[in-house]
Protein backbone atom coordinates (compact mmCIF):
# COMPACT_ATOMS: atom_id res chain seq x y z
CA UNK A 1 0.00 0.00 0.00
CA UNK A 2 1.47 3.33 -0.95
CA UNK A 3 2.21 6.21 1.54
CA UNK A 4 -0.51 8.73 -0.09
CA UNK A 5 -3.16 5.95 0.09
CA UNK A 6 -2.34 5.08 3.76
CA UNK A 7 -2.43 8.92 4.82
CA UNK A 8 -5.95 9.45 2.09
CA UNK A 9 -7.56 6.80 4.05
CA UNK A 10 -6.97 8.42 7.26
CA UNK A 11 -8.45 11.47 6.01
CA UNK A 12 -11.53 9.41 4.67
CA UNK A 13 -12.39 7.62 8.04
CA UNK A 14 -12.99 11.25 9.74
CA UNK A 15 -16.08 11.59 7.60
CA UNK A 16 -17.19 7.99 5.94
CA UNK A 17 -18.87 5.86 8.22
CA UNK A 18 -19.08 2.09 7.90
CA UNK A 19 -22.88 0.45 7.55
CA UNK A 20 -23.97 -1.15 10.73
CA UNK A 21 -26.05 -4.38 10.77
CA UNK A 22 -29.46 -4.27 12.00
CA UNK A 23 -33.24 -4.60 10.73
CA UNK A 24 -33.75 -3.32 7.22
CA UNK A 25 -35.81 -0.17 7.37
CA UNK A 26 -36.52 3.38 6.04
CA UNK A 27 -33.96 5.53 5.11
CA UNK A 28 -33.45 8.99 6.02
CA UNK A 29 -31.07 11.98 4.79
CA UNK A 30 -31.29 14.04 8.12
CA UNK A 31 -29.83 17.84 7.59
CA UNK A 32 -28.35 19.13 10.87
CA UNK A 33 -28.88 23.11 11.59
CA UNK A 34 -25.08 24.02 12.23
CA UNK A 35 -21.80 22.71 13.13
CA UNK A 36 -21.31 24.78 16.22
CA UNK A 37 -18.85 23.34 18.76
CA UNK A 38 -17.06 21.62 16.64
CA UNK A 39 -13.07 20.22 17.43
CA UNK A 40 -12.42 20.93 13.83
CA UNK A 41 -10.99 24.02 12.53
CA UNK A 42 -10.00 25.87 9.47
CA UNK A 43 -6.06 26.24 10.70
CA UNK A 44 -5.77 22.05 10.56
CA UNK A 45 -7.67 21.25 7.53
CA UNK A 46 -5.18 18.27 7.68
CA UNK A 47 -7.48 16.29 10.44
CA UNK A 48 -10.50 16.25 7.60
CA UNK A 49 -8.50 16.65 4.37
CA UNK A 50 -6.04 14.89 2.78
CA UNK A 51 -3.12 16.76 1.45
CA UNK A 52 -3.32 16.47 -1.89
CA UNK A 53 -6.78 18.52 -1.14
CA UNK A 54 -5.18 20.96 0.48
CA UNK A 55 -3.21 21.58 -2.45
CA UNK A 56 -6.15 21.42 -4.87
CA UNK A 57 -7.84 24.32 -2.85
CA UNK A 58 -4.57 26.75 -2.64
CA UNK A 59 -3.57 26.54 -6.07
CA UNK A 60 -7.35 27.80 -6.40
CA UNK A 61 -7.06 30.24 -3.88
CA UNK A 62 -10.42 28.66 -2.18
CA UNK A 63 -10.38 28.98 1.52
CA UNK A 64 -10.64 26.00 3.19
CA UNK A 65 -14.08 27.12 5.42
CA UNK A 66 -16.70 25.35 7.57
CA UNK A 67 -18.82 23.61 5.01
CA UNK A 68 -15.39 21.31 4.64
CA UNK A 69 -15.81 20.05 8.47
CA UNK A 70 -17.27 16.83 9.49
CA UNK A 71 -20.85 17.35 11.15
CA UNK A 72 -21.15 17.54 15.23
CA UNK A 73 -19.86 14.42 16.49
CA UNK A 74 -21.92 14.40 18.99
CA UNK A 75 -24.96 15.46 17.44
CA UNK A 76 -24.24 12.29 15.33
CA UNK A 77 -24.15 10.27 18.89
CA UNK A 78 -27.08 11.56 19.63
CA UNK A 79 -28.97 10.47 16.79
CA UNK A 80 -27.57 6.67 17.17
CA UNK A 81 -28.08 6.91 21.13
CA UNK A 82 -32.30 6.87 20.15
CA UNK A 83 -31.45 3.57 18.13
CA UNK A 84 -30.97 4.49 14.63
CA UNK A 85 -28.12 3.07 12.59
CA UNK A 86 -26.30 5.92 10.83
CA UNK A 87 -24.59 4.67 7.61
CA UNK A 88 -22.88 7.62 6.00
CA UNK A 89 -22.65 11.20 6.98
CA UNK A 90 -22.03 14.45 4.87
CA UNK A 91 -19.58 17.43 5.26
CA UNK A 92 -20.92 19.80 2.98
CA UNK A 93 -24.69 18.99 3.33
CA UNK A 94 -24.42 18.49 7.20
CA UNK A 95 -26.33 15.60 7.98
CA UNK A 96 -26.22 12.13 8.02
CA UNK A 97 -28.22 9.06 6.31
CA UNK A 98 -29.41 6.87 8.43
CA UNK A 99 -31.97 3.37 8.55
CA UNK A 100 -34.72 3.94 11.35
CA UNK A 101 -38.30 3.44 11.64
CA UNK A 102 -41.02 6.33 11.64
CA UNK A 103 -41.08 6.44 15.33
CA UNK A 104 -37.47 6.85 15.83
CA UNK A 105 -37.62 9.16 12.81
CA UNK A 106 -39.82 11.63 14.60
CA UNK A 107 -37.92 11.39 17.93
CA UNK A 108 -34.75 12.65 15.84
CA UNK A 109 -36.85 15.48 14.20
CA UNK A 110 -37.41 17.03 17.72
CA UNK A 111 -33.77 17.03 18.30
CA UNK A 112 -32.78 20.85 18.72
CA UNK A 113 -30.23 20.67 16.14
CA UNK A 114 -31.89 19.15 13.52
CA UNK A 115 -33.13 20.73 10.51
CA UNK A 116 -35.18 18.64 8.59
CA UNK A 117 -34.68 15.65 6.07
CA UNK A 118 -33.98 15.33 2.66
CA UNK A 119 -37.53 15.40 0.39
CA UNK A 120 -40.94 14.17 2.34
CA UNK A 121 -39.69 9.99 3.78
CA UNK A 122 -37.60 7.48 2.98
CA UNK A 123 -35.25 8.16 0.19
CA UNK A 124 -35.67 4.70 -1.57
CA UNK A 125 -38.96 4.97 -1.29
CA UNK A 126 -38.92 2.42 -4.00
CA UNK A 127 -41.13 -0.41 -3.18
CA UNK A 128 -42.67 -0.93 -6.79
CA UNK A 129 -43.46 -3.77 -9.26
CA UNK A 130 -39.77 -5.66 -10.63
CA UNK A 131 -41.88 -4.96 -13.78
CA UNK A 132 -41.63 -0.99 -13.30
CA UNK A 133 -37.58 -1.16 -11.94
CA UNK A 134 -37.10 -3.46 -15.58
CA UNK A 135 -38.78 -0.39 -17.37
CA UNK A 136 -37.10 2.61 -15.57
CA UNK A 137 -33.79 -0.01 -16.13
CA UNK A 138 -33.64 0.75 -19.96
CA UNK A 139 -33.60 4.45 -19.84
CA UNK A 140 -31.35 4.00 -17.12
CA UNK A 141 -27.86 3.96 -18.66
CA UNK A 142 -29.41 5.18 -22.24
CA UNK A 143 -26.78 2.85 -24.30
CA UNK A 144 -27.38 0.13 -26.51
CA UNK A 145 -23.86 -2.08 -26.33
CA UNK A 146 -23.15 -4.82 -29.48
CA UNK A 147 -20.13 -6.59 -29.68
CA UNK A 148 -17.46 -5.91 -32.14
CA UNK A 149 -14.40 -4.69 -32.48
CA UNK A 150 -13.15 -1.18 -33.23
CA UNK A 151 -10.22 1.74 -33.09
CA UNK A 152 -10.65 4.55 -31.19
CA UNK A 153 -8.67 6.68 -33.14
CA UNK A 154 -11.57 9.08 -34.40
CA UNK A 155 -13.00 9.50 -30.59
CA UNK A 156 -9.62 10.57 -29.64
CA UNK A 157 -8.82 12.68 -32.59
CA UNK A 158 -12.25 14.82 -32.49
CA UNK A 159 -10.93 16.35 -29.58
CA UNK A 160 -7.45 16.73 -30.84
CA UNK A 161 -6.14 14.38 -27.88
CA UNK A 162 -3.72 12.80 -29.81
CA UNK A 163 -1.68 16.32 -29.89
CA UNK A 164 -2.51 15.98 -26.49
CA UNK A 165 -0.65 12.66 -25.88
CA UNK A 166 2.26 13.84 -28.15
CA UNK A 167 2.92 17.03 -26.03
CA UNK A 168 3.50 14.53 -23.43
CA UNK A 169 0.29 14.97 -21.65
CA UNK A 170 -1.51 11.70 -20.99
CA UNK A 171 -2.47 12.42 -17.41
CA UNK A 172 0.51 12.15 -15.37
CA UNK A 173 -0.40 13.74 -11.75
CA UNK A 174 -3.78 14.18 -12.23
CA UNK A 175 -6.41 12.35 -10.19
CA UNK A 176 -9.58 11.31 -11.84
CA UNK A 177 -12.23 10.33 -9.72
CA UNK A 178 -15.25 8.03 -11.56
CA UNK A 179 -18.56 7.72 -9.93
CA UNK A 180 -20.59 4.64 -12.05
CA UNK A 181 -23.07 1.71 -11.31
CA UNK A 182 -19.74 -0.70 -10.63
CA UNK A 183 -16.37 -1.62 -12.80
CA UNK A 184 -17.34 -5.02 -13.73
CA UNK A 185 -14.12 -7.26 -14.27
CA UNK A 186 -12.12 -3.65 -15.37
CA UNK A 187 -9.00 -5.36 -13.25
CA UNK A 188 -9.21 -7.96 -15.78
CA UNK A 189 -9.11 -6.12 -18.54
CA UNK A 190 -5.99 -6.23 -21.44
CA UNK A 191 -6.53 -2.76 -22.14
CA UNK A 192 -6.52 -1.84 -18.48
CA UNK A 193 -3.48 -3.73 -17.32
CA UNK A 194 -1.08 -0.83 -17.15
CA UNK A 195 -2.99 1.53 -14.95
CA UNK A 196 -3.52 -1.60 -12.68
CA UNK A 197 0.38 -2.63 -13.01
CA UNK A 198 1.60 0.55 -11.86
CA UNK A 199 -1.16 1.24 -8.94
CA UNK A 200 -2.68 4.06 -10.23
CA UNK A 201 -5.72 3.17 -9.01
CA UNK A 202 -5.49 5.08 -5.64
CA UNK A 203 -9.20 3.82 -3.80
CA UNK A 204 -12.26 2.12 -4.74
CA UNK A 205 -15.29 2.21 -2.61
CA UNK A 206 -19.00 0.57 -3.00
CA UNK A 207 -21.85 3.37 -1.64
CA UNK A 208 -24.46 0.75 -2.45
CA UNK A 209 -23.25 -2.19 -0.58
CA UNK A 210 -20.61 -0.71 1.80
CA UNK A 211 -17.33 -2.70 0.83
CA UNK A 212 -14.16 -1.77 -1.35
CA UNK A 213 -15.00 -4.46 -4.01
CA UNK A 214 -16.11 -2.42 -6.87
CA UNK A 215 -15.28 -4.98 -9.90
CA UNK A 216 -18.13 -7.45 -9.49
CA UNK A 217 -21.04 -5.16 -10.34
CA UNK A 218 -22.27 -3.65 -13.37
CA UNK A 219 -20.16 -3.11 -16.43
CA UNK A 220 -21.79 0.54 -17.22
CA UNK A 221 -18.10 1.80 -15.53
CA UNK A 222 -16.01 -0.13 -17.08
CA UNK A 223 -16.82 0.66 -20.48
CA UNK A 224 -16.83 4.39 -19.21
CA UNK A 225 -13.20 3.84 -17.35
CA UNK A 226 -11.84 2.41 -20.61
CA UNK A 227 -12.85 5.66 -22.71
CA UNK A 228 -10.38 7.43 -20.47
CA UNK A 229 -7.76 4.71 -18.62
CA UNK A 230 -7.21 2.53 -21.40
CA UNK A 231 -3.92 1.55 -23.27
CA UNK A 232 -3.68 -0.77 -26.02
CA UNK A 233 -1.82 0.67 -29.37
CA UNK A 234 -3.65 0.16 -32.15
CA UNK A 235 -7.20 -1.24 -30.74
CA UNK A 236 -8.12 1.31 -27.57
CA UNK A 237 -6.06 4.23 -26.04
CA UNK A 238 -8.36 6.62 -23.87
CA UNK A 239 -7.79 10.13 -23.41
CA UNK A 240 -6.23 10.00 -19.94
CA UNK A 241 -4.35 6.78 -19.83
CA UNK A 242 -1.61 7.86 -17.70
CA UNK A 243 -3.59 9.58 -15.07
CA UNK A 244 -4.49 8.10 -11.67
CA UNK A 245 -7.97 6.86 -10.75
CA UNK A 246 -10.13 6.55 -7.61
CA UNK A 247 -13.36 4.03 -9.00
CA UNK A 248 -16.92 4.96 -7.00
CA UNK A 249 -19.79 2.68 -6.96
CA UNK A 250 -22.79 4.79 -6.11
CA UNK A 251 -25.54 3.81 -8.78
CA UNK A 252 -27.72 0.74 -8.21
CA UNK A 253 -28.62 -1.21 -11.01
CA UNK A 254 -31.41 -2.85 -9.53
CA UNK A 255 -33.53 0.22 -8.74
CA UNK A 256 -33.66 4.36 -9.42
CA UNK A 257 -34.49 5.91 -6.50
CA UNK A 258 -33.47 9.04 -4.99
CA UNK A 259 -30.80 7.37 -2.24
CA UNK A 260 -28.60 6.53 -5.19
CA UNK A 261 -28.39 10.79 -5.98
CA UNK A 262 -27.24 10.76 -1.65
CA UNK A 263 -24.68 8.06 -2.58
CA UNK A 264 -23.47 10.64 -5.18
CA UNK A 265 -23.13 13.34 -3.03
CA UNK A 266 -21.29 10.77 -0.30
CA UNK A 267 -18.98 9.66 -3.33
CA UNK A 268 -18.29 13.27 -4.48
CA UNK A 269 -17.29 14.01 -1.29
CA UNK A 270 -15.32 11.02 -0.80
CA UNK A 271 -13.71 11.67 -4.23
CA UNK A 272 -12.71 15.29 -2.68
CA UNK A 273 -10.99 13.99 0.42
CA UNK A 274 -8.96 12.05 -1.66
CA UNK A 275 -7.72 15.06 -3.36
CA UNK A 276 -8.93 14.19 -7.05
CA UNK A 277 -8.49 17.14 -9.56
CA UNK A 278 -11.65 16.08 -12.14
CA UNK A 279 -14.56 13.60 -11.38
CA UNK A 280 -16.21 11.96 -14.22
CA UNK A 281 -20.18 10.80 -13.99
CA UNK A 282 -22.25 9.32 -16.60
CA UNK A 283 -25.28 9.48 -14.48
CA UNK A 284 -28.47 11.35 -14.64
CA UNK A 285 -31.35 11.89 -12.69
CA UNK A 286 -34.96 12.75 -13.85
CA UNK A 287 -37.56 10.08 -13.13
CA UNK A 288 -37.97 7.48 -10.53
CA UNK A 289 -39.40 4.14 -10.25
CA UNK A 290 -41.68 5.71 -7.63
CA UNK A 291 -43.57 8.47 -9.50
CA UNK A 292 -43.66 11.20 -6.63
CA UNK A 293 -39.75 10.93 -6.93
CA UNK A 294 -40.10 12.39 -10.20
CA UNK A 295 -38.02 16.00 -10.78
CA UNK A 296 -39.71 18.44 -13.39
CA UNK A 297 -38.14 20.12 -16.18
CA UNK A 298 -39.14 23.16 -13.84
CA UNK A 299 -36.46 21.37 -11.37
CA UNK A 300 -33.39 21.78 -13.77
CA UNK A 301 -32.70 24.83 -12.46
CA UNK A 302 -29.17 24.23 -10.91
CA UNK A 303 -30.55 24.79 -7.47
CA UNK A 304 -32.89 21.83 -6.28
CA UNK A 305 -31.98 18.28 -7.32
CA UNK A 306 -29.65 16.58 -4.43
CA UNK A 307 -26.67 15.55 -7.07
CA UNK A 308 -26.87 18.66 -8.81
CA UNK A 309 -26.63 20.49 -5.46
CA UNK A 310 -23.95 17.63 -4.45
CA UNK A 311 -21.98 18.88 -7.79
CA UNK A 312 -21.14 21.93 -7.68
CA UNK A 313 -20.72 22.15 -4.17
CA UNK A 314 -17.93 19.89 -5.43
CA UNK A 315 -17.14 22.83 -7.92
CA UNK A 316 -16.86 25.27 -5.39
CA UNK A 317 -14.29 23.18 -4.28
CA UNK A 318 -12.09 23.49 -7.14
CA UNK A 319 -12.99 20.25 -8.90
CA UNK A 320 -13.42 19.74 -12.35
CA UNK A 321 -16.89 18.16 -12.81
CA UNK A 322 -17.87 16.53 -16.18
CA UNK A 323 -21.28 14.68 -16.07
CA UNK A 324 -23.36 13.24 -19.12
CA UNK A 325 -25.73 15.65 -20.10
CA UNK A 326 -28.30 12.21 -20.57
CA UNK A 327 -30.18 10.28 -23.41
CA UNK A 328 -33.40 11.57 -23.16
CA UNK A 329 -33.20 13.06 -26.74
CA UNK A 330 -35.83 11.27 -28.58
CA UNK A 331 -38.06 10.42 -24.96
CA UNK A 332 -40.93 12.96 -23.72
CA UNK A 333 -38.94 14.42 -21.30
CA UNK A 334 -36.25 14.91 -23.76
CA UNK A 335 -33.58 17.65 -21.59
CA UNK A 336 -30.94 17.51 -19.34
CA UNK A 337 -30.81 15.19 -16.27
CA UNK A 338 -29.25 16.52 -12.98
CA UNK A 339 -26.56 16.77 -12.51
CA UNK A 340 -26.16 17.92 -16.15
CA UNK A 341 -28.00 20.88 -14.91
CA UNK A 342 -25.59 22.58 -12.43
CA UNK A 343 -24.19 26.09 -12.33
CA UNK A 344 -20.65 24.85 -12.29
CA UNK A 345 -20.20 21.86 -13.81
CA UNK A 346 -19.25 20.89 -17.50
CA UNK A 347 -22.45 18.85 -19.04
CA UNK A 348 -21.27 16.87 -22.15
CA UNK A 349 -23.75 16.05 -24.90
CA UNK A 350 -23.25 13.56 -28.07
CA UNK A 351 -22.24 13.79 -31.79
CA UNK A 352 -21.44 10.92 -34.18
CA UNK A 353 -18.66 10.38 -35.56
CA UNK A 354 -18.52 12.82 -38.14
CA UNK A 355 -19.46 15.26 -35.21
CA UNK A 356 -23.31 15.58 -35.95
CA UNK A 357 -25.54 15.59 -33.38
CA UNK A 358 -27.06 12.23 -32.07
CA UNK A 359 -30.68 12.57 -31.59
CA UNK A 360 -30.67 10.88 -28.48
CA UNK A 361 -28.22 13.25 -26.91
CA UNK A 362 -30.85 15.61 -24.09
CA UNK A 363 -31.06 18.91 -24.86
CA UNK A 364 -30.92 22.27 -23.04
CA UNK A 365 -31.66 24.91 -21.88
CA UNK A 366 -32.01 24.44 -18.20
CA UNK A 367 -35.02 25.33 -16.71
CA UNK A 368 -33.14 28.93 -15.85
CA UNK A 369 -32.07 29.78 -19.30
CA UNK A 370 -28.61 28.79 -18.95
CA UNK A 371 -26.84 27.23 -22.17
CA UNK A 372 -27.04 23.03 -21.56
CA UNK A 373 -25.62 21.31 -22.63
CA UNK A 374 -22.06 22.74 -22.60
CA UNK A 375 -20.07 20.99 -25.10
CA UNK A 376 -19.98 17.76 -27.13
CA UNK A 377 -17.71 14.85 -27.75
CA UNK A 378 -17.94 11.56 -29.37
CA UNK A 379 -21.15 9.32 -28.46
CA UNK A 380 -21.82 7.26 -31.09
CA UNK A 381 -20.03 3.89 -32.16
CA UNK A 382 -17.43 4.82 -29.14
CA UNK A 383 -14.87 1.89 -28.67
CA UNK A 384 -14.81 1.00 -25.26
CA UNK A 385 -13.81 -2.58 -23.26
CA UNK A 386 -16.15 -4.88 -22.06
CA UNK A 387 -16.29 -6.99 -19.24
CA UNK A 388 -15.53 -10.42 -21.43
CA UNK A 389 -11.92 -8.99 -22.10
CA UNK A 390 -13.45 -7.78 -25.73
CA UNK A 391 -14.19 -4.60 -27.04
CA UNK A 392 -17.23 -2.91 -28.55
CA UNK A 393 -18.89 -0.30 -30.41
CA UNK A 394 -21.25 1.38 -27.72
CA UNK A 395 -23.59 4.82 -27.53
CA UNK A 396 -24.55 6.93 -25.19
CA UNK A 397 -23.02 10.41 -23.31
CA UNK A 398 -22.43 8.04 -20.54
CA UNK A 399 -19.19 7.96 -22.98
CA UNK A 400 -19.06 11.31 -24.68
CA UNK A 401 -18.47 12.77 -21.01
CA UNK A 402 -15.46 10.46 -20.13
CA UNK A 403 -13.71 10.69 -23.31
CA UNK A 404 -14.08 14.92 -22.88
CA UNK A 405 -13.08 14.20 -18.59
CA UNK A 406 -10.04 12.82 -19.88
CA UNK A 407 -8.99 15.28 -22.49
CA UNK A 408 -9.32 18.37 -19.89
CA UNK A 409 -7.11 16.02 -17.37
CA UNK A 410 -4.53 16.25 -20.02
CA UNK A 411 -5.28 19.80 -20.95
CA UNK A 412 -5.13 20.81 -16.95
CA UNK A 413 -1.56 18.80 -16.37
CA UNK A 414 -0.38 21.55 -19.39
CA UNK A 415 -1.73 24.23 -17.51
CA UNK A 416 -1.27 23.67 -13.61
CA UNK A 417 -2.04 27.15 -12.43
CA UNK A 418 -5.49 27.30 -14.06
CA UNK A 419 -8.63 27.00 -12.05
CA UNK A 420 -11.43 24.73 -12.64
CA UNK A 421 -13.28 27.26 -13.75
CA UNK A 422 -10.62 28.79 -16.25
CA UNK A 423 -10.09 25.07 -17.70
CA UNK A 424 -13.96 24.59 -18.29
CA UNK A 425 -14.37 27.99 -20.02
CA UNK A 426 -11.47 27.56 -21.94
CA UNK A 427 -12.51 24.06 -23.13
CA UNK A 428 -15.89 25.81 -24.46
CA UNK A 429 -14.14 28.83 -25.63
CA UNK A 430 -12.14 26.29 -28.41
CA UNK A 431 -15.06 24.44 -29.07
CA UNK A 432 -16.92 24.15 -32.76
CA UNK A 433 -19.57 26.79 -31.42
CA UNK A 434 -17.71 28.83 -29.49
CA UNK A 435 -19.01 32.20 -30.92
CA UNK A 436 -22.60 30.86 -31.53
CA UNK A 437 -23.67 27.82 -28.25
CA UNK A 438 -26.50 26.79 -28.54
CA UNK A 439 -29.01 24.33 -26.90
CA UNK A 440 -28.47 21.48 -28.79
CA UNK A 441 -24.29 20.96 -28.34
CA UNK A 442 -23.32 24.15 -26.34
CA UNK A 443 -20.12 24.85 -27.47
CA UNK A 444 -19.66 22.38 -29.43
CA UNK A 445 -16.67 19.84 -29.61
CA UNK A 446 -13.56 21.37 -27.58
CA UNK A 447 -9.76 20.96 -29.10
CA UNK A 448 -6.71 20.50 -27.27
CA UNK A 449 -4.55 22.87 -29.91
CA UNK A 450 -7.22 25.52 -29.44
CA UNK A 451 -7.70 25.30 -25.71
CA UNK A 452 -3.59 25.34 -25.23
CA UNK A 453 -3.28 28.17 -27.69
CA UNK A 454 -5.95 30.21 -25.56
CA UNK A 455 -4.25 29.45 -22.60
CA UNK A 456 -0.75 29.50 -23.53
CA UNK A 457 -1.82 33.64 -25.08
CA UNK A 458 -3.20 34.77 -22.16
CA UNK A 459 -2.20 37.90 -20.35
CA UNK A 460 -3.45 39.17 -17.61
CA UNK A 461 -6.17 41.33 -19.57
CA UNK A 462 -7.08 38.77 -21.89
CA UNK A 463 -7.25 35.28 -19.06
CA UNK A 464 -10.64 33.52 -18.42
CA UNK A 465 -11.39 35.07 -14.95
CA UNK A 466 -10.43 33.15 -11.80
CA UNK A 467 -13.75 33.27 -10.40
CA UNK A 468 -16.61 32.94 -12.92
CA UNK A 469 -18.38 30.19 -10.90
CA UNK A 470 -22.39 31.08 -10.44
CA UNK A 471 -23.22 30.52 -6.90
CA UNK A 472 -26.16 30.34 -5.74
Amino acid sequence: MSNLFSKVLLVVGVWMMALEIGQSQNRYLVYFKDKAGTSYSTANPQHYLSARAIARRQRQHIAVSERDFPPNASYIQSIKNLGATVLYKTRWLNGVLVETNSTTLSQILALPFVKGIEGNGDIRNARVSAENRSNNKTDKWGTTTTEGYGFSENQVKMLCADSMHSAGYRGEGMLIGVLDGGFQNANLHPSLQPLFNENRVLSTFDFVDNETDVYDDHSHGTNVLSCMASYMPDTLIGTAYKASYVLLRTEDDATETKIEEAYWVFGAEYADSLGVDVINSSLGYSEFDNPAQNYTYSQMNGDVALSTRGADLAAQAGILVVVSAGNSGNSPWQYITAPADGDSVLAVGAVNPAGIRTSFSSIGPSADGRVKPDVAAQGSFVVVATPSGSYAYSQGTSFAAPLLAGMAAGFWQAHPNLTNVQVMNYLKQSGTQAQSPDYLLGYGIPNFKKADALASECTTQKCVPVTARIVK
